[in-house]
């Protein structure tokens, strides 16, 4: 991740919008044409890609968990059962599902989609989501609001 600390500082809610390239795998907080923030992402693999297009922050959630990717646990908190879809693997009995932790979430999608904290391997990894280091995730939120437009671009 790089900042411009001089644009950075310039940067408000009001006036930052969010860029995403999938062929380059960065996200850019931008005022204007400049990047105050330019940051490498994981996005969605091949079956699961991350949508393109124009949209707007539609939720922020600092600690969002998945309603749908998580683990099956017991009654004691230990995984039973690890990386699940809830709509396609069923629960071991004496189990209950935990949603994948999602920090910094902002949400860009009705369907679920968003850019939060995770795992960067170098590649499109996620079900669809936009991956961030903490680092970044944290710096986006603390600059957008509900409304800031955000662009991915394929």
């Amino acid at each position: 991740m790089s900042t411009n600390a001089s644009v950075l500082q310039s940067v408000t809610p009001d006036s930052a919008h969010v860029l995403v390239s999938i062929s380059k795998q960065r996200a850019y907080l931008m005022t204007g044409d400049q990047i105050a923030i330019d940051s490498p992402i994981s996005s969605g693999k091949r079956g699961h890609t991350s949508p393109t297009g124009k949209f707007t922050i539609l939720e922020k959630d600092k600690d969002h968990h998945s309603s749908i990717y998580g683990d099956y646990k017991d009654t004691q908190g230990r995984t039973v059962r690890g990386g699940i879809s809830a709509h396609i693997d069923s629960a071991p009995s004496g189990t209950h599902f935990v949603g994948a932790s999602m920090k910094w979430f902002m949400r860009l999608t009705g369907e679920g989609v968003g850019m939060h904290v995770g795992i960067l391997p170098g590649y499109p990894a996620s079900h669809g989501c936009i991956r961030m280091p903490e680092p970044a995730a944290a710096l986006f939120y603390s600059h957008v609001k509900v409304g800031t437009p955000a662009v991915v671009e394929p």
